[in-house]
Formats: structure tokens, C-alpha cells, sequence
């Protein structure tokens, strides 16, 4: 028993040298980031930032198509080179060489997209329209998607979770849809590798996605925050425990009792979740599902997302939120205004048809304010007024979606100026005696209108009712009457949830909402 235990006491302590001989080999091992791994796409004519972990003091050189340059770590560990312009190509093999060497094989140069939001931008392929057809067209070795998969975080993290998927039809089912049917119109167009990331999460808000100090500060919005702080200054997990045990036995019974009715389950109590890592709370997504990511070179973002905000409490200062995160993001990666292009989705329509000229919502707001952001510089809209689903709130076609974002990005980003960049957007207005005469921008070879019953146009006159507005076409305007109103004051396009969607452009694109009697 004696030489039994020496003899397992000394193979413990050979174990533990082990162990930390290990260890310390594995510390001066070079690391990359997960987003640069196999089958990535870097972007093309950019100043492409490597990056990466070693020992102190330790030489890393990087090798990409005869590209060569080297770096030393800093007092943390972490490296990083510039790759100087990288035409478009490959596949390559990046090298990096350090104590050890890393490969880095099947690397393309071309257009990357980092591509957000909830569960919109979530949404797969495999869930959306005609999928059969879909798999079976799907073979693009030239798209790749990167599926950013990290949970949420209290603090920045340095390092993610992913890995790139080439594109092919036993993969594409995974894909993001939005962000594939993008990328798609992208890589047909232009005949270059694109590279989709993927940082989406479902039912989230757009400040978990925005860093902490970008909004901490905005007086608009104290109460949100004064909010999340008293949840966290709450918070006991013990008695969330139990709540969550009473719900547990509550929902036991409810089951057993729909059974026996014939009724559908009601759906089960979540698990309790600490707020500090709650996926609602300010920055934790950023934290950890974009952070990880700068400075990762890419052309711009498309995002899809606001559905969140439009249910909550701060659905009118969804504008300053998102203008303070497509600002802080482009600070983050170092990029002016003209190399981030930032492009998002107009909410849809959904729930109920427009009954009345009007009907307000928190959803038509976060519209407003999303159209407000186009004063942003290099940002666009996907209007996608009419490709919703009145009773889902993940409509299925997202090849309309993806398709009119990739519009946007081929007129605005890449020089296709034939291609529409957008459906029209109120510019103007006049009132000439009974009558509001509206001007348009992208109207794109002429304005169109689809009445077959509602104008979707509301008017009236001061102190009076919204009434449905008679609409007609005059060259590159919109002129708009109603027979009981003489001295009309102020029109709406599309004023709902789920309106009536009339007015196009030559491009077969719908027009956004609108209203001329805003505060100023």
C-alpha cells in the first residue's frame, strides 16, 4: 500500500511538472482571434489589421500573398500588423510565425459585411421562403458567413466564439437569410468573394448592442438606466429560485389541464437570469458579441432590428440610440464615415390592417426615427413597407429584404448608380389653396400609385379630423385633396402598423411613411 502511494505521489507531482511545462509552451504559443480562421474573408483594398496573442517580447510575422509584416506583443500579449491594400483573390494561406507557426488556409480577399440585430437577422435561410429552391441554387465557394456565437457579457471581451462556413446547399440552411440574400446580390453584382459576419441575437434591444460609455450619458436616456441599475441592486437569486420553482408547478398544472381540454401547452417559465448578464441590458451584447470583433476589416454593417424598441417605453428616442451606436462603432473601428457604410431595415408592417387614416404606435415611431438616421452620413434604409406579415413578426421573405439593402450598398457604396438605391423619401411640401402637393427623392424613372381602394394618404385641415386623402401622380409629385377640406395643414403617408402601402417608384420600391405636421 506504502509503494503504491509514493509510486502514485510521484507520478502526480511528474503530472503537475507536466502540466505546467505545458502551460508554459501554451503561453508562447501564437493565438488568433476565432474570426480569423480557416475559410475567412478579408477585405479587399483596405489596410487589413491581424491580430492576434503571444509571449512578451516575442517576433510575429504574418504572410499573406506575398505581404508581408511583423509585430511584437505588448505588455498583455496581444500583437498586431497591417496587411498594406489587398487586392481581391485567393484562396491563400495566411501564415503567422511566431514560436510556433500557424496556417491559416482557404483565405479569400473581398467584400466583408458585418451583419446585426435580433431575431430578424437571425432568422436562417432554412425558415424563409422557398428554401427547397433556395439549398439547391446555393452553391457560392466564394460566401462565406461568420456566426459570431458568444453569450452575453458584463464586460468587454477580447475574444469570440465562430467559425466561417463556405456557402454550399448542405450549409446554407444556417446561414442568416437577411445577411445571405445580401451578400448574394453582392457577390453576383460585383463577381468578388463576400464575407457575411453574423452578431444577432432574438429580442433584443438596440442599447445591449451599443457600448456602455457611447450612452451612459444621454440624459434621454437616465430612466432606462436608473432602471437596470434597481434590478441589479435587487437582484437575490435565492428568491428567484423559488418564484421560478412556484412557476414551474403552476405551469405542471396548466399543461395537464390544456391536455385534458384539448388545448395548446402554455409555454414554460424561463429560468431565472441574473440582470447583470441579462440580453436586454445596456452593452452586454456589444460586450461580447462585438467587441471581440474590432478591429476586424469590413466595407460597412446592415442591421435589422427596433422591434424591441417598439414595445418598449423608448421607442422615441430610438434615433439618438441608433445614431449613438453607428457613430460609436465607426470611432471603434477607426473608420470615418465613408469607410463604414451603415444600412438597416425599415420595421415592416405587421398586426392588423389600417382601418383609420391614422393610427399610432410604438412601431410607427421607431419608423420615423429610423428615417431620421438617414441624416447620418453613408447610411441607407431598406423600406420593406409591404413585405411583411400581419400575424408573424418574422416575415418570411427575406429575399426582398436582403436584395433591397444590397440596392442600397451597390448605388451608394460601390458606384451602381443605375441600380435604385432606395424607395422615395419625402422631401418637400407645398399647400396651393385646397390641395398638398408633396416632392419625393428617389423616385427613380417616376412616381406610381396602387389605389385599389385607400389613397394610404391622410389630411387635414387645423383643428379637424385625419381624413383618408384623394391622391394623383403630377410629374415628380404627389398631389393630395379631400372635397370637405379647403385649407388642408398637414398630410401622412402610411401612418400604421400595417397600412396601406400605394405609393412606388419606378423600381417597383415602396415609399416610406411621412408625416409634415412634426414639431419642429
Amino acid at each position: 500500500m506504502q509503494q503504491s502511494f509514493w509510486q502514485w505521489s510521484l507520478g502526480l507531482v511528474a503530472g503537475l511538472v507536466t502540466t505546467l511545462g505545458l502551460a508554459s509552451v501554451c503561453r508562447a504559443e501564437v493565438k488568433l482571434p476565432a474570426i480569423i480562421s480557416d475559410h475567412a474573408v478579408l477585405q479587399k483594398d483596405r489596410a487589413v489589421p491581424i491580430w492576434g496573442w503571444a509571449d512578451a517580447g516575442e517576433e510575429v510575422t504574418v504572410s499573406l500573398a506575398g505581404k508581408t509584416a511583423k509585430a511584437s506583443p505588448d505588455a498583455k500579449g496581444r500583437w498586431e500588423v497591417r496587411l498594406s491594400q489587398l487586392p481581391s483573390g485567393g484562396p491563400y494561406d495566411l501564415v503567422i510565425q511566431g514560436k510556433n507557426k500557424v496556417v491559416v488556409r482557404d483565405v479569400l480577399v473581398g467584400e466583408v459585411w458585418l451583419g446585426s440585430g435580433q431575431s430578424n437577422m437571425a432568422w436562417t435561410v432554412d425558415k424563409s421562403r422557398d428554401f427547397a429552391a433556395e439549398k439547391a441554387r446555393a452553391n457560392y465557394p466564394l460566401m462565406r458567413m461568420f456566426k459570431e456565437t458568444s453569450g452575453p457579457a458584463s464586460e468587454p471581451k477580447a475574444e469570440g466564439k465562430g467559425q466561417w462556413v463556405v456557402c454550399a446547399p448542405d450549409s446554407v440552411g444556417g446561414f442568416s437569410a437577411t445577411g445571405y440574400f445580401f451578400g448574394r446580390e453582392i457577390h453576383q453584382v460585383l463577381g468578388l468573394p463576400v464575407g457575411i459576419i453574423n452578431s444577432s441575437v432574438g429580442g433584443t434591444p438596440v442599447e445591449a448592442w451599443t457600448r456602455w460609455e457611447a450612452q451612459k450619458d444621454l440624459p434621454e436616456l437616465k430612466p432606462l438606466f436608473d432602471t437596470w441599475q434597481k434590478r441589479m441592486e435587487n437582484w437575490n437569486p435565492a428568491k428567484a429560485g423559488e418564484q421560478h420553482q412556484l412557476a414551474r408547478e403552476k405551469h405542471k398544472l396548466a399543461v395537464e389541464k390544456a391536455k385534458i381540454e384539448g388545448k395548446t401547452a402554455p409555454a414554460a417559465p424561463r429560468a431565472p437570469v441574473d440582470p447583470k448578464n441579462d440580453t436586454n441590458r445596456p452593452a452586454v451584447l456589444f460586450n461580447a458579441k462585438i467587441n471581440p470583433l474590432i478591429p476586424y476589416a469590413v466595407r460597412g454593417a446592415i442591421w435589422y432590428q427596433g422591434e424591441n424598441n417598439a414595445g418598449g417605453p423608448n421607442a422615441k428616442n430610438y434615433g439618438l440610440q441608433l445614431k449613438a451606436m453607428i457613430e460609436d462603432w465607426r470611432g471603434l473601428w477607426n473608420q470615418q464615415p465613408t469607410d463604414f457604410a451603415f444600412a438597416w431595415v425599415q420595421l415592416p408592417n405587421f398586426r392588423k390592417a389600417q382601418e383609420k387614416p391614422v393610427e399610432e404606435s410604438g412601431w410607427v415611431v421607431v419608423r420615423e426615427q429610423m428615417a431620421d438616421c438617414l441624416a447620418v452620413a453613408n447610411t441607407g434604409m431598406a423600406i420593406t413597407l409591404e413585405l411583411g406579415e400581419a400575424t408573424d413578426i418574422h416575415p418570411k421573405d427575406k429575399q426582398n429584404v436582403g436584395k433591397r439593402l444590397a440596392y442600397w450598398a451597390l448605388n451608394s457604396v460601390y458606384g451602381k448608380k443605375e441600380i435604385a438605391a432606395s424607395g422615395p423619401l419625402y422631401a418637400s411640401h407645398t399647400v396651393k389653396g385646397n390641395e398638398v402637393v408633396v416632392r419625393f427623392k428617389h423616385d427613380h424613372e417616376g412616381l406610381k400609385l396602387n389605389q385599389a381602394g385607400k389613397s394610404g394618404f391622410a389630411i387635414r385641415e387645423e383643428n379637424g379630423e385625419w381624413q383618408w386623402a384623394k391622391a394623383r401622380i403630377d410629374g415628380t409629385t404627389v398631389v393630395l385633396s379631400h372635397p370637405d377640406i379647403r385649407q388642408p395643414v398637414a398630410v401622412r403617408y402610411a401612418w400604421a402598423d400595417n397600412p396601406v402601402a400605394t405609393l412606388f417608384n419606378g423600381a417597383g420600391m415602396p415609399a416610406a411613411p411621412f408625416r409634415t405636421d412634426r414639431a419642429k
